[in-house]
């Protein structure tokens, strides 16, 4: 079986081109890889039994939970900076991070206002530290 091999890339500009032998570039032709209409490739999606699209009421029946993980790393802290800044146990963080626990709905409000002004919780928390509570 002869196999050809084609070495290609794509320009700063989108434009694809190949590369030939001697390190020279020749543009692509400007023919689609695969000629079937949208209709058909929505088609051929359709046709596979092991990707078919989510129906509405398998949507609304699915559990919707806060991304804590996705929350922490957009924050740029490991999960003990996030745990000690927001007074979260780090086993509970760890535990929603894996799935293997959800937060309440206590919890989700708070990650909610995390999300929102995440240095307003914390310097909220902060001050919060500081007062001297009467005994």
């Amino acid at each position: 079986m002869n196999k050809t091999i084609i070495s290609a890339k794509i320009l700063d500009n989108g434009t694809v081109v190949e590369i030939i032998d001697d390190g020279r570039e020749k543009p692509f032709p400007n023919t689609p890889l695969r000629t079937m209409t949208d209709e058909q490739i929505h088609a051929a999606a359709l046709s596979d039994p092991d990707a078919q699209p989510t129906t509405p009421e398998q949507l609304n029946a699915t559990r919707r939970i806060p991304r804590v993980k996705t929350l922490r790393r957009s924050l740029g802290i490991t999960q003990e900076d996030f745990a000690t800044r927001y007074h979260i146990p780090l086993g509970t963080l760890r535990d929603w991070e894996q799935g293997r626990a959800e937060p309440d709905q206590p919890a989700r409000a708070y990650l909610k206002a995390i999300a929102g002004d995440p240095v307003a919780v914390f310097q909220a928390l902060e001050a919060g530290t500081d007062r001297v509570h009467p005994r």
